[in-house]
C-alpha cells in the first residue's frame, strides 16, 4: 500500500566526495533499505528539478554562488567547508535544495513530505562550513514566501550540532522562528542565537534529550505559528556517532522525530523533512535512524 506521503530523492544527491567521514552515499542506501524492507513502493517517491539560480540568490550572496559554480572557492572557502570541490559536488547541493523546495511544497498538501536529503543549516549567506555550501533549509523557505504559499516558518533542527547558519540567515527576520537543540561542547564554535538554543551536555542520552525538545516545542508554538515547519533530522545524536558526543538510542531517536511530527500534525503545521548529519560508525545505523523517521511519519498520520 502506498505511504500517505511522499519521498523526494534523486540518484544526483550524492556529493561524491570519495573517502570521507560524511557519508554521501547514505541517500542512495536509505532509498534501497526501505524498497528492501518493502516500507515503500517506488511510486512512494517523487524526484525534485535541481533549484534555478533565482531560487539559491534568494538567501546566499552572487559571489558565494558564482565561486560555487565556476570552482573558483579560495582556500579558505574550501577549508571552513572542509570537502572537495568538484561539479558533481555543487550540482548535488542544487538538487538537494530542489528537493527541500518540493518537500515544502507537497506538505502543504500532503501534511509531510519527506526530502531524502538536505537540511545543509551550516551554510550561511556570504559562504559555507561544516560540509554545507548552500542551506537548503533557508532557500525553500524563502521560495514558498515569494511564491506566497507561506507567510511564516519554523525550523526545527534537531541535529548534533548547532544550526548556526540557519539562525545567522534569519536572525533579523520574524517571519521565521528557529529552534537549535545541540550539543553545546560540539562544532561550531561560535553560535549565532536561534530563537530558541536548547544547549546539551555531553553525554545527554534519551530521557533528558526527549524532555528537552518536549518543552522547547511547546514554549515555541505557544509564542509562534507557523505556515510550515522544516524538521532538520539529524542522525547524529547517535551515542555511536563519529562527530557527536551525546547519547541517544536508535528508538531514542525515533521517539524524538514522533514527537516532532505529532506537534506539527496536532497543530496542523505541514513540515517537511529533511536529514543533515549522521556519521555513525557503522553506516548501516546512520541509514536506520533516517529510515526510521520515515516511519514515524507513517505513526503518527495513520
Amino acid at each position: 500500500m502506498a505511504l500517505p506521503f511522499k519521498l523526494v530523492y534523486h540518484s544526483r544527491y550524492d556529493l561524491h566526495l570519495g573517502h570521507h567521514v560524511f557519508p554521501a552515499e547514505k541517500y542512495a542506501l536509505i532509498r534501497e533499505h526501505l524498497l528492501r524492507g518493502r516500507f515503500v513502493e517506488d511510486s512512494d517517491f517523487i524526484a525534485p528539478e535541481p533549484a534555478v539560480d533565482e531560487d539559491v540568490l534568494l538567501v546566499h550572496d552572487a559571489a558565494w554562488v558564482n565561486g560555487l559554480k565556476n570552482g573558483t572557492l579560495s582556500y579558505v572557502d574550501l577549508l571552513r567547508l572542509e570537502i572537495p570541490w568538484s561539479r558533481e559536488m555543487v550540482e548535488a547541493f542544487w538538487f538537494c535544495a530542489g528537493g527541500s523546495i518540493l518537500a515544502a511544497r507537497r506538505a502543504l498538501t500532503d501534511r509531510i513530505c519527506y526530502n531524502v536529503g538536505g537540511g545543509f543549516h551550516h551554510a550561511f549567506a556570504d559562504h559555507g562550513e561544516g560540509f554545507c555550501a548552500i542551506n537548503d533549509v533557508a532557500i525553500a523557505i524563502r521560495r514558498l514566501q515569494k511564491d506566497g504559499l507561506i507567510a511564516r516558518a519554523m525550523v526545527v533542527d534537531c541535529d548534533v550540532h548547532d544550526g548556526n547558519g540557519t539562525a545567522a540567515i534569519f536572525a533579523a527576520d520574524s517571519t521565521v522562528f528557529t529552534i537549535s537543540l545541540h550539543q553545546t561542547n560540539n562544532y561550531p564554535v561560535v553560535k549565532p542565537p536561534s530563537d530558541i538554543d536548547v544547549d546539551l551536555a555531553d553525554g545527554v542520552a534519551d530521557d533528558e534529550y526527549l524532555a528537552r525538545l518536549r518543552e522547547a516545542l511547546g514554549t515555541g508554538l505557544a509564542r509562534f505559528q507557523p505556515d510550515l515547519m522544516i524538521y532538520v533530522a539529524g542522525a547524529d545524536p547517535y551515542g555511536d556517532d563519529q562527530l557527536g558526543g551525546l547519547a541517544l538510542t536508535i528508538d531514542g531517536l525515533k521517539e524524538r522525530d514522533r514527537l516532532v511530527l505529532a506537534a506539527a500534525v496536532t497543530h496542523g503545521i505541514p513540515v517537511a523533512i529533511t536529514l543533515a548529519g549522521g556519521y555513525a560508525h557503522n553506516t548501516a545505523d546512520t541509514v536506520e535512524i533516517h529510515c526510521n523517521t520515515a516511519r514515524a511519519a507513517v505513526e503518527v498520520l495513520v
